[in-house]
């Protein structure tokens, strides 16, 4: 019973808040979140990614031992992702982004926050860091299907982490007016991204529903399938297994149908935008299951 409590504890106020974007969205369809998705790629989301790892008692070890895990995991994301879209048919390059790059930002921070308080926080911080990172480059390098270095200094997220990197690497107790500063912001940031989520799922439409399906069940159920396998590997327990997991599970990034909107065809953003629909709409039932599983197993 107890382990219930927890589950809903976990699960609630973060379907909570998108369901209030969902219900904004109905409401007032008209409704424009290129405020928040602006104000969260420049400001907020930096802020919330030193807060994560400059205060929650994450080292630089801890630090560069899960920045390294997901990469590897995103390699093997990324063999899965290949297969599944030369199966169906799909461009293999500008169409990869949703099965490779999980939504550990929007949904995955929160939830690791409230199952395994600030010590799963940091560590999911140095996971998301990656999938931020990688979403400003190879992201936008997929969708253009071309390198341009320069995408890297325009984004934000990037100086979020080298800031937090020196602290972690110096060993240096960050001032109380930047931890603050960072945490009103960081906060901020949580809510109105899962707000914004609940307002795409009402924009966002589902054009191909066998691929989407498909590529779908490459994110939703693979993806926690790789996330035990390396978790076996590197012989990871407790919070450290039970966040990696849990980032592992998570459906598709919002932010891949955001930068195919700006670099890439419109069918290849229709495609985009239908997979994460439906794998976030799937990942209502299957998040409970992994959090469930996680709470239990790696405690």
């Amino acid at each position: 019973m107890d382990i219930l409590i927890k589950l809903f504890e976990v699960i609630f106020p973060v379907f909570l808040i998108i369901g209030i974007g969902f219900f904004l969205g109905k409401r007032d369809p008209k409704i424009d979140t290129k405020f928040i998705t602006k104000l969260a790629g420049t400001f907020g989301t930096p802020a919330l990614i030193f807060y994560s790892l400059t205060t929650t008692g994450v080292n630089f070890e801890t630090f560069l031992t899960f920045f390294t895990y997901e990469v590897i995991a995103i390699i093997l994301f990324s063999f899965v992702g290949i297969i599944t879209l030369l199966l169906t048919k799909q461009d293999i390059f500008r169409e990869l982004p949703p099965l490779i790059l999980p939504n550990n930002g929007n949904i995955g921070l929160p939830i690791c926050l409230f199952a395994y308080g600030a010590k799963g926080l940091g560590i999911a911080a140095a996971i998301a860091s990656v999938i931020m990172l990688f979403h400003f480059t190879i992201g936008i390098f997929l969708a253009k299907k071309k390198i341009d270095m320069t995408t890297i200094f325009f984004n934000g997220p990037i100086y979020g982490i080298i800031a937090a990197i020196i602290f972690l690497y110096l060993d240096i107790e960050p001032p109380i007016f930047l931890v603050n500063a960072t945490f009103l912001i960081a906060y901020a940031t949580i809510f109105l991204v899962l707000m914004s989520l609940g307002i795409a799922l009402t924009k966002l439409k589902v054009f191909s529903l066998k691929n989407s399906l498909i590529n779908s069940f490459s994110r939703i159920i693979i993806g926690p399938l790789i996330g035990l396998l390396l978790i076996n590997f590197f012989g990871l327990k407790g919070v450290e297994a039970g966040v990696f997991f849990i980032q592992c599970s998570m459906p598709s990034a919002i932010l891949t149908y955001l930068v195919a909107s700006m670099y890439s065809p419109k069918r290849v953003v229709d495609s985009i935008a239908s997979t994460i629909v439906v794998s976030t709409v799937i990942s209502f039932a299957t998040l409970p299951i992994v959090i469930y599983f996680s709470l239990i197993y790696f405690m």
